[in-house]
């Protein structure tokens, strides 16, 4: 198994302080990185949380995320369930279309749950994971903003050379987690490659409040241009994640609010009455990435940094909410055992837990899109047979659900106290 590379930048000539010790460092501190350092809350690890951003910038960005059963049930197990749960919305049906035509409608009667999901901003997640550390990890420690300027490994552990405050210092830590995201420098550092591409496809993200209540219903409408999503959120706004090809998406978003609203009815249709926008509009390219390896000595990857997937469907955070659990129990159940946590012995069960089953809902997702997204004569007749499939068997409707809930695949131990 190749070692991660002990190759590193130079560390910038500024005064140091001495080094730091933990058990775990997590670079990263979005909402994958908060999750792991909050599940570890009382594992007696020591961990430290390093982010280039400060608290209150990174809490303040405006994405907004579908949020499956698995998720509120694994931030449920955490203890920050409560925290969020009243400041989020709640949906009850879904309803899936193929070009606005009837297709499927989901009800909570199919899987027998109050519910089928949630929509939380970003704001919401990471104020409440920042505030519950505060409160309940005390084995937590914080340096943000600071930047990793290099990373060396060795048979006993990792030392991160990180710049904060104009300072130098080293972390010493007996595992690294990388929670940084799709581009993540922890994993270009040592030596990981990926696999996947990048799709035709860019994702306009908007919010708008619509004339009649949404209901807590969530949409999403294919179309051959790709998926449109409608989340429902508090306050009687919606949330609107509209994908189509690169240049299209560009030309869209940059026009006036008035041109703007008039190509949004056409997706969004009549059912809520007249739409007004509310928000700024963004647009980010799509591509589904795996990386060849979760795992190397003394590194795991986690969450974005480690796979994306198409926002059909609304997955990716929930992937890496599942990760985050997933490596917690992992360190937990080593530390309890008195083994190595940065052994390969020990990550290497991480990785056979959710590589796996995070390829599924990648192929899931890219299957969706491409299946959708066209105009072809045997890709409109087998989508039309799926969806009346999906509408007249009840054991495939159920299955459909409970992959999209997160209720298939193996569960974390905090879910099941």
């Amino acid at each position: 198994m190749p070692q991660p590379s002990l190759s590193s930048p130079a560390v910038p000539s500024t005064p140091s302080e001495p080094t730091a010790t933990c058990d775990v460092a997590i670079v990263g501190a979005g909402v994958t990185g908060m999750t792991i350092a909050c599940a570890l809350k009382d594992s007696g690890l020591r961990v430290i949380s390093i982010d280039a951003a400060e608290r209150e910038a990174a809490a303040a960005r405006t994405q907004v995320y579908a949020l499956t059963l698995l998720t509120g049930q694994i931030f449920d197990g955490i203890g920050v369930w409560e925290r969020i749960l009243p400041k989020i919305c709640t949906f009850k049906q879904i309803h899936l279309s193929d070009r606005g035509r009837l297709g499927v409608q989901f009800q909570t009667g199919d899987l027998g749950t109050e519910q089928l999901g949630y929509v939380a901003e970003h704001s919401v997640l990471l104020s409440a994971l920042h505030e519950f550390a505060d409160d309940r990890c005390s084995q937590l420690t914080w340096i943000c903003p600071a930047q990793v300027q290099g990373v060396e490994y060795d048979s006993e552990g990792v030392n991160l050379h990180v710049e904060a405050d104009g300072r130098s210092r080293t972390i010493r830590a007996r595992v690294l987690l990388a929670a940084d995201g799709k581009h993540s420098r922890i994993r270009g550092l040592a030596g990981i490659g990926t696999r996947g591409w990048k799709y035709w496809q860019s994702c306009i993200t908007t919010k708008v409040r619509p004339q009649k209540g949404h209901g807590n219903i969530a949409y999403e409408r294919f179309w051959p241009s790709g998926p449109f999503a409608i989340l429902p959120l508090p306050g009687n706004r919606c949330n609107v994640v509209w994908t189509a090809p690169h240049a299209e998406a560009k030309a869209l978003a940059a026009l006036d609010d008035e041109q703007f609203l008039v190509e949004l009815k056409k997706r969004y249709g009549e059912a809520m009455g007249e739409i007004e926008p509310i928000g700024e509009r963004f647009v980010f390219p799509v591509q589904l990435m795996q990386s060849d390896r979760y795992v190397l000595p003394r590194l795991a990857l986690v969450g974005d940094a480690a796979h994306c997937c198409h926002p059909v469907g609304g997955q990716g955070l929930n992937l890496g909410i599942r990760d985050a659990a997933a490596i917690a129990q992992i360190l937990q159940e080593a530390h309890k055992n008195g083994e190595d946590l940065g052994s390969l012995k020990v990550l290497k069960r991480y990785e056979r837990w959710r590589k796996g089953e995070n390829l599924t809902i990648l192929g899931f997702t890219d299957f969706l899109d491409r299946l959708f997204s066209n105009r072809w004569l045997p890709s409109v007749m087998l989508r039309q047979v799926g969806l009346w499939g999906l509408r007249h068997v009840s054991p495939l409707r159920r299955l459909a659900l409970r992959l999209m809930t997160g209720q298939l695949g193996r569960h974390p131990q905090l879910v099941r106290r």
